[in-house]
């Protein structure tokens, strides 16, 4: 705007902030840097996440859904994560408008539950279903990277052996070109998509890698079953019976991280189920999430935390 105005833009920001804009008598000024509340902005259907404003900071973040990110979007923001100061300030919003909340969708970490159930008792606790596949598939990503560091170690040691004996080592290629610590380093993305998207490129190095590395094939089956799950399943019935299919294949496959997921889940499968009610996810507040980020890096960062959080508020609350 200064460009276009031909005015210094640094000047031109000291003035909104100092001048133009209300932010020397914004009310919640006071108190910005720890919480900020918009009753007013409470929906039906609510998302709470977490994000990094500056320099790592995490703040915790209540949307509201209907607004589809745009004003009316932020219901509040809260420094930290830390369960009772924000559970002590969100009580203090009437229990009649608290109570309009029907569902609110949330990671699965416990402090989310926590303020979810004391200040929101009427909704319906919905465990994003992206979080849970994100588990699965680090896990899958989990043993990849363990056989590559393998693949790394026997590289450099037949590497060394030949040295010592003045032999030539020659490589081992694949049909697609690639080395050993290649074709694991290289299989990396196909891993995360199901293989209706794989190119054909992406086809034949799954073939070599599965073929030569079986655990990673039944890894693969056990993230595609499970995503399977949440797409196909219509009910919560149908979905609980599919899950427990699942549990069995993990325990069949042995593998230990896959058991610790599957731990997870029955710890959380009543707000994973609540998921084919509405089929209801934390999308919403991710894309929120992307838009601070957009915001923060359009002003190269946040130097005055609490006019980031005026001009943040004064856009989306």
């Amino acid at each position: 705007m200064g460009h276009f105005y031909g005015v210094n833009g640094k000047k031109l920001g000291r003035q909104y902030k100092d001048h133009l804009s209300d932010f020397k008598d914004w009310k919640q000024k006071s108190h910005a840097k720890e919480w900020l509340i918009f009753p007013e902005n409470i929906g039906s259907y609510l998302s709470i996440d977490e994000t990094a404003l500056s320099k790592g900071e995490l703040y915790t973040i209540i949307t509201n859904k209907k607004a589809k990110g745009k004003k009316g979007s932020i219901v509040a923001i809260f420094a930290g994560t830390k369960v009772e100061p924000i559970i002590e300030q969100l009580l203090k919003i009437s229990a009649k408008k608290r109570a309009r909340v029907k569902e609110i969708t949330l990671d699965m970490a416990n402090s989310m539950k926590t303020i979810a159930k004391k200040c929101f008792p009427k909704a319906i606790q919905v465990t994003d279903r992206f979080h849970v596949q994100k588990l699965a598939l680090e896990a899958l990503q989990d043993i990849r990277i363990k056989h590559r560091w393998d693949a790394i170690d026997l590289e450099n040691e037949l590497i060394k052996q030949a040295k010592l004996t003045n032999k030539n080592y020659n490589l081992q290629v694949f049909s697609k070109g690639d080395t050993r610590k290649q074709l694991l380093a290289r299989s990396r993305y196909l891993l995360y998509k199901a293989p209706s998207n794989w190119t054909e490129s992406q086809y034949l190095r799954s073939k070599i890698v599965f073929s030569e590395y079986p655990d990673i094939k039944t890894a693969f089956d056990l993230v595609q079953g499970l995503r399977h799950i949440f797409y196909s399943a219509k009910s919560i019935k149908i979905a609980y019976t599919k899950l427990a299919h699942w549990y069995r294949e993990v325990e069949e496959s042995g593998f230990r991280a896959f058991n610790t997921i599957a731990n997870t889940i029955h710890i959380n499968y009543r707000s994973i189920l609540n998921y084919f009610i509405n089929r209801s996810t934390n999308a919403s507040a991710e894309s929120f999430n992307a838009k601070i980020k957009a915001f923060r890096a359009q002003f190269r960062g946040v130097k005055n935390v609490e006019f980031f959080l005026y001009r943040l508020t004064t856009i989306f609350a």
